[in-house]
């Protein structure tokens, strides 16, 4: 078992690694997928996440052995990335890795604090009514500028992906969560639309969105808002076709 902590939670190590041990007996299950299971627990006093990584195929083990950073590691990495950048983002505690005797990855756990947040975009989806709808969008609209700005590319920017606190007064914090699909890179105009076209944004919400984001970038708001429209009808038509193709396939 390899484990790497962050130097300020070093003096809880076997704290740590005991919820590791404990993972699927004790702790509050928060999402349950076929490989990947998120747990809170507490750290001492602390409320914690626990992200559990499912051993891999034969393949995939070789790949994240020897080729590329497993996934409970680029977690850890990227959310320090974010945090360095000034970006909320959990802060990120420890991952675990289960290696066998010739180095190949088994199961792996990535730690992190828990946010008590009051909710995510996917709330303003499903929403048109909902409470300072424009403040918060074009608030999100500055928080992705300045994830661009600092070269990342998040390939899970969707809806439940962004934690979002009301702070008051108009004024919301955002923390990105799922890390660990990242492209660190120099985004053109192009890129950064197409970075928003998972959010399943509505024309009003391109809109502002794009306005906000003109101002930020000093680019044409017009051409901002064409792209971005673009994107996202095209993100929409690829996602109904393959849904109405697993229909198909199903009868």
């Amino acid at each position: 078992m390899r484990i790497t902590i962050h130097p300020q939670f070093q003096y809880q190590e076997e704290a740590i690694l005991q919820l590791v041990k404990t993972f699927f007996g004790q702790g509050d299950l928060i999402v349950k997928g076929s490989r990947n299971i998120i747990k809170s627990n507490l750290l001492g006093s602390e409320k914690v996440n626990i992200k559990f990584f499912q051993k891999p195929g034969v393949l995939k083990s070789i790949i994240y052995s020897f080729f590329r950073s497993t996934k409970a590691k680029r977690s850890f990495d990227y959310a320090n990335y974010l945090i360095e950048h000034d970006i909320l983002t959990p802060f990120p505690i420890a991952f675990i890795e289960e290696r066998n005797i010739f180095g190949l990855l088994g199961n792996s756990f990535y730690f992190c604090e828990q946010i008590d947040y009051d909710f995510t975009i996917r709330e303003l989806i499903h929403d048109s009514l909902f409470p300072e709808r424009t403040i918060i969008l074009q608030q999100f609209a500055a928080f992705t500028f300045k994830l661009h700005e600092a070269h990342v590319n998040f390939l899970d920017h969707s809806p439940g992906n962004t934690l979002i606190v009301n702070k008051g007064n108009q004024q919301y914090d955002f923390y990105l969560i799922d890390l660990n699909r990242m492209k660190f890179e120099n985004l053109s105009i192009e890129k950064r639309m197409d970075n928003f076209k998972k959010m399943w944004l509505s024309k009003l919400m391109v809109n502002v969105i794009a306005n906000k984001y003109a101002q930020l970038s000093q680019q044409p708001e017009e051409q901002l808002q064409a792209i971005l429209m673009e994107k996202t009808q095209q993100f929409k038509r690829k996602t109904a076709w393959k849904k109405y193709l697993k229909r198909k396939v199903g009868k």
